[in-house]
């Protein structure tokens, strides 16, 4: 057996451990409620610019993302940009891998990578400073409610130009918004690929976790993806991952395409 492999088998008994840690499992819950009432996901920069995540699941975005290969991350939620950048300095890479692997230079203006980021506000502040930015050369905008018709249209006609994508839902974080979100999304993600619901955590955390928002119990983006599973036996989700991280805003929610 190679160091690799040893390593891997170790790594997969200590995540099943962890997974199994009930008193793990509490004090994770319990620190996690009180970090969000200190607003700890904003305090995060990815070159520059806020991300609003949370450090393991970027992580965990990282992995899937350097697994998947995706030609085109399609982004419900821009907010200040960071995700935007991380996804583009990650398709940067991937193309960096594609040039050392046919011993060629690639220029980024011509990558045929893209992120495609959705907001129904995009902030003239926010717009200017992606504009501006070094990677803005891998991301498209497009402005409007990301379950509006016309912009799905858009989104549909950009995504017919590519054939590795992956998705993330992280706008408005009702049940009824995210449903429809999946119904709109889901359908373009490939085969191996994911549909990465953020926020899930919401329905695991206190009734009064959110009093200024639409959201809560009974009422997010975990309640949409467990009605959306119900009826689409193509995804499954990955509990590996939330396995793996503990700490995450996205329990439940990383979706894999399986058929």
């Amino acid at each position: 057996m190679s160091k690799d492999i040893q390593f891997e088998k170790e790594c997969i008994a200590e995540i099943a451990a962890m997974s199994a840690d009930e008193q793990l499992r509490e004090k994770t819950r319990e620190w996690i409620t009180r970090a969000n009432a200190k607003k700890y996901s904003y305090h995060f920069d990815w070159l520059g610019r806020p991300i609003i995540q949370y450090p393991q699941d970027i992580v965990a975005m990282q992995e899937l993302i350097w697994t998947v290969k995706p030609d085109l991350i399609i982004e419900t939620g821009i907010a200040r940009g960071g995700s935007l950048m991380f996804s583009a300095s990650m398709l940067a890479l991937l193309d960096i891998e594609d040039a050392a692997s046919h011993a060629s230079i690639m220029d980024p203006r011509k990558s045929k990578r893209k992120v495609l980021g959705l907001d129904i506000d995009i902030r003239a502040h926010n717009r200017d400073a992606i504009e501006r930015h070094p990677f803005f050369s891998y991301i498209q905008m497009i402005e409007g409610s990301s379950i509006d018709q016309a912009v799905v249209a858009k989104v549909r006609e950009v995504a017919a130009g590519h054939k590795r994508i992956l998705v993330c839902l992280d706008s408005n974080h009702t049940h009824a918004h995210v449903l429809a979100e999946l119904k709109a999304y889901a359908p373009l993600v490939s085969p191996a690929s994911y549909c990465v619901v953020f926020d899930t955590i919401i329905e695991d955390m206190e009734p009064d976790a959110f009093p200024d928002r639409p959201w809560g119990q009974g009422n997010n983006p975990k309640t949409a993806v467990k009605e959306y599973l119900a009826h689409h036996a193509e995804f499954r989700i990955d509990d590996s991952i939330q396995n793996k991280l503990q700490i995450t805003v996205a329990p439940d929610g990383y979706l894999k395409r399986i058929g």
